[in-house]
């Protein structure tokens, strides 16, 4: 059984800083890649950043590269985005996302949580 449940979002101003947590019960975490994703009204979801098991490996969007950064703690069973100068286009749900293999995380059998709406106004 795997549970994620985001928290940290909110409505903020352009530039400003908001940090994404993400808090996981499941067995071996320390085993899943995690990572973040979110989705903009009309659009479909798309990929922000993932990290590997250890934290040794990261990768991000385009988009984002810069100015999120995704961390994890497997003592604590975290995952966490730190998103800096925020702009209007990164106004979206983001979802927390676990799975094996972090080429394919968000396809089929990864584990998402409900999501956390993040507003950036101009």
């Amino acid at each position: 059984q795997v549970s994620l449940v985001e928290s940290g979002g909110g409505l903020v101003q352009t530039g400003a800083s908001v940090r994404l947590s993400c808090a996981a019960s499941m067995r071996a975490f320390s085993r899943y890649v995690l990572g973040w994703f979110r989705q903009a009204p009309g659009k479909e979801r798309e990929f922000v950043a993932g990290i590997h098991f250890s934290g040794g490996g990261t990768k991000y969007a385009d988009s984002v590269k810069g100015r999120f950064t995704i961390s994890r703690d497997n003592a604590k069973n975290t995952v966490d985005l730190q998103m800096d100068r925020l702009k209007p286009e990164d106004t979206a749900v983001y979802y927390c996302a676990a799975g094996n293999d972090l080429r394919v995380l968000g396809a089929r059998g990864t584990y998402w949580g409900q999501g956390t709406q993040v507003t950036v106004s101009s």
